[in-house]
Formats: C-alpha cells, structure tokens, sequence
C-alpha cells in the first residue's frame, strides 16, 4: 500500500520540483540588479513553494519595464 502513496504523489513532486528549478533559472537570467536576484533565489531556496507562487505573482513583472 506504500508504494501506491509514493506513484500517487510523485507526479506533484516532479511538477513542483520543475517549476522551482524553471523559477530558479529565469531569475538568474533576468535582468534585474545582483541584490535582487540574490533575494529572490534565497525565498526560492528557504520557503520554495510559497516562494515559487510569490515570485510568479510579482518577480517577472518586476523586472518588466514598460515603454
């Protein structure tokens, strides 16, 4: 019965594992100052998930300037 609980919860583990890998990426290739990427990769190491939705909702908007 274990081995069901494992298959039943490893897709939202290799979900949540890549999009903390994909956060962690497009942070590091923005084009935001060094201190900011240094912040934004230390919430995504130390709170990784609720620091993957915050970074969603407000780190590429961000870096986005208009023209």
């Amino acid at each position: 019965m274990e081995i069901f609980g494992f298959f039943l919860f490893f897709p939202f583990l290799l979900v949540g594992l890549v999009l903390w890998v994909w956060a962690l990426v497009e942070v590091l290739r923005s084009g935001e100052e060094d201190t900011a990427k240094i912040l934004w990769v230390l919430i995504l190491i130390f709170i990784p998930v609720i620091g993957w939705i915050i970074w969603l909702f407000i780190g590429p908007r961000a870096g986005k300037k208009k023209s």
